[in-house]
C-alpha cells in the first residue's frame, strides 16, 4: 500500500501542471517522477480482495452473444467488480486505429463525452464499457457513473480506466483499444482481446475529472485502490 507525504503531493501537483503539453510517454514519465505510478497498488493485493463474490446482480451476464451466462456482478465495500473477458471497443472519435475500416462494428459516439462534449478517444483513453441498465443489473443504482474510476487487472498488471461507454444489457467484458494495449492485450478490434482473466473493479461514487484525462484517473485510482484495500 502506497503512502503519500506533503512533499510527494506538491511534487505531483507541479508535474500535473506540466503534463498538459506533454505527449503520452512524457506524461507517464512526469507522473512517475512525482511518485504517482500506475500499479503502485499491486495487482496481487487487489485480486486477493476480490477472490470471492457476494453477488449483487439479478442473474449473470454472457461474455459474448453465443456464450452461456456465467458472470455475476459482485459487491464489496466501496466497489463492484466482475471477472470476464476483454472485447476491444474502438467506438468514439475517428482515429487511425479506430474507424469503420479497422473495426466493422465501429460507432462514432460513446455514451459519455469529454469535457468539451466530444465522444471519447478509444485509441488514446483507457475506458471500460458497462452493460446498459436492464433486468440483470443497473450500474447507476450501484453508484457507478460516467467517468467513474475502474481498476482493470490482467496478468499482474493494473491499469486505471474510466467508465466511458455502455453496451448490450446482457453482455459484459469490454474495454477500449487503449485499455487493451496498456494491459499487453492485442488491441485489434477485429482479432484482439482476450477470452478470460480480466478483473474489473469499479469504485463507487468516483469520477475522474476531466473524464478524458488519464492522469486524473491514475491519481484518483491509486487513492481509491488504497482505500479499497484498507476497507475490505
Amino acid at each position: 500500500m502506497r503512502t503519500r507525504t506533503l512533499a510527494l503531493t506538491a511534487a505531483f501537483g507541479a508535474a500535473l501542471l506540466a503534463t498538459a503539453a506533454l505527449p503520452a510517454d512524457a506524461e507517464t514519465a512526469a507522473r512517475t517522477a512525482a511518485g504517482v505510478q500506475e500499479g503502485s497498488v499491486g495487482a496481487a493485493a487487489l485480486l486477493a480482495r476480490v477472490s470471492s463474490c457476494s453477488q449483487i446482480s439479478d442473474g449473470k451476464y454472457r461474455t459474448d452473444r453465443e456464450a452461456p451466462a456465467t458472470v455475476p456482478v459482485c459487491g464489496k465495500n466501496g466497489a463492484v467488480f466482475w471477472k470476464a473477458d476483454l472485447d476491444v471497443d474502438c467506438d468514439g472519435q475517428v482515429t487511425a486505429a479506430c474507424n469503420k475500416d479497422t473495426d466493422p462494428w465501429f460507432q462514432d459516439d460513446t455514451a459519455f463525452h469529454t469535457s468539451g462534449g466530444k465522444p471519447l478517444n478509444a485509441e488514446k483513453l483507457p475506458y471500460v464499457v458497462v452493460p446498459s441498465a436492464g433486468g440483470i443489473w443497473d450500474y447507476a443504482s450501484a453508484g457507478i457513473k460516467g467517468g467513474g474510476v475502474v481498476a482493470v487487472i490482467h496478468k499482474n498488471k493494473v491499469v486505471y480506466a474510466v467508465v466511458g461507454d455502455t453496451g448490450p444489457d446482457k453482455i459484459i467484458g469490454e474495454a477500449s483499444y487503449a485499455t487493451a494495449k496498456a494491459l499487453g492485450i492485442d488491441p485489434d478490434p477485429r482479432t484482439g482481446g482476450t477470452d478470460s482473466d480480466v478483473t474489473y473493479i469499479l469504485f463507487k461514487d468516483s469520477k475522474a475529472s476531466p473524464i478524458e484525462d488519464h492522469a486524473a484517473a491514475v491519481t484518483a485510482g491509486e487513492d481509491l485502490a488504497g482505500k479499497f484495500l484498507r476497507n475490505n
